[in-house]
């Protein structure tokens, strides 16, 4: 099914799976949010935005090459879909010969025709900091804070390992290991064969709901900030509360600059959430949409998600260009669907999420750095996050050094 293109993603208590796009869209640079306007316009889209559509956002000075050659955007649009019921109720969307492949398809998965995909088997792992480097980036970091430039700023670092295994076997593993609220899976067909997106993603970026009685579209968004594997630990952290807050603070700014005045309001603060294998401190921050804007003007106020950048964002974003040694590509973007006919769309910020793309598959990986942070702690945190989703992927290692 992912030879001609295909889509999984979740929608509350539904899944939807889509089969062989009738369009792809890829752009990058301003040509991107022309993209966003014309999904957000009609029919039932599936995609990513990059983490480097921020270069066309912000004045960021480049100091790493390109070496994945992933566009800024990329929306497969779906007329032909399956939407799954948690209790089990199918309905399928779309006709012709599409539809009968899909049917076909979802009689086969129920009847368990198929054997449970091949694990993958990417055993080897590098990372683009080693334990020292990451170190080093995180006193860079708090010299920017010392001097008072940033108040935050996450620095990630980017697992490689030679091969590209089956999408589908990777999100079944990683559906397995790590069930996620956002999970998704992402491929492109003959507009994009060699690439592909595995997402285990727990963070919503943006929802955006149709007008109500207000009159205004709604948008939602709620940050992580804050991860541990002891709860009670977590909960009571002054620098996990902490780092939630500036972040809260950065998305209501966000929010701002496209909500009608006094809208934007944070109905929920430090929200324990328990994912697998560790805790999440969250927030959620909500506004109504002022009369015309649109998917493209949200995402150019919002992006890339304050969670995975810091505060200012502009300062921050060209700290991370500075301080890590390669692109994150989609990881750290937003990835997920935009129904246009509805005015409704959900993007999760793209974490947790695997990109195959060039032969190789890449699982970006990091966290806030703060003023009392400390890089051992920095470091294992980043260990956590990824323990399980390189055992999915067959590591036999936590983490590659």
């Amino acid at each position: 099914m992912t030879d001609r293109g295909a889509a999984i993603v979740r929608d509350g208590p539904t899944t939807i799976v889509g089969a062989e796009p009738s369009v792809v869209r890829t752009a990058s640079g301003e040509a991107a949010f022309d993209v966003l306007r014309e999904i957000d316009a009609g029919g039932f889209w599936v995609g990513f935005c990059s983490y480097d559509l921020g270069r066309t956002i912000e004045r960021v000075i480049p100091r790493s090459p390109d070496d994945l050659s992933i566009p800024d955007v990329a929306f497969a649009r779906y007329d032909t879909r399956a939407v799954i019921a948690d209790d089990g109720e199918i309905e399928i969307i779309g006709d012709g010969p599409r539809r009968s492949r899909l049917e076909a398809a979802v009689r086969d998965a129920e009847a368990q025709c198929s054997p449970r995909s091949p694990s993958p088997a990417l055993a080897s792992w590098t990372s683009s900091l080693d334990r020292v480097d990451h170190a080093a980036a995180c006193a860079q970091v708090q010299a920017l804070l010392g001097a008072g430039e940033c108040y935050q700023v996450n620095v990630t670092r980017r697992l490689t390992a030679a091969g590209a295994p089956d999408p589908i076997s990777l999100y079944d593993a990683l559906s397995r290991a790590n069930p996620a609220p956002h999970a998704a899976l992402l491929t492109f067909g003959a507009v994009r064969p060699d690439l592909a997106v595995v997402s285990a993603s727990p963070e919503l970026f943006l929802r955006l709901e149709p007008a109500g009685e207000s009159g205004a579209r709604v948008v939602e968004t709620r940050p992580i900030k804050g991860t541990g594997a002891d709860a009670a630990a977590l909960t009571s952290s002054p620098k996990d509360r902490a780092e939630n807050v500036m972040i809260v603070d950065l998305a209501r700014n966000d929010l701002g600059r496209v909500c009608e005045y006094g809208s934007v309001r944070v109905p929920a603060l430090f929200t324990l959430e328990a994912h697998p294998g560790l805790f999440h401190l969250a927030s959620t921050v909500t506004g109504r949409l002022r009369p015309g804007i649109d998917l493209a003007d949200v995402v150019r106020a919002t992006f890339p998600p304050a969670s995975v950048t810091g505060a200012p964002k502009p300062r921050v974003m060209q700290a991370i260009e500075d301080i890590e040694p390669v692109r994150r590509g989609v990881y750290c973007g937003a990835l997920g669907w935009v129904d246009g006919d509805r005015g409704r769309a959900e993007l999760a910020v793209a974490i947790r999420t695997f990109a195959i793309t060039g032969g190789n598959t890449y699982l970006g990986v990091g966290g806030g750095i703060v003023a009392d942070s400390q890089p051992d702690d920095e470091w294992a945190e980043t260990e956590l996050k990824a323990a399980r989703l390189l055992a999915a992927a067959g590591a036999g290692e936590m983490v590659a050094r």
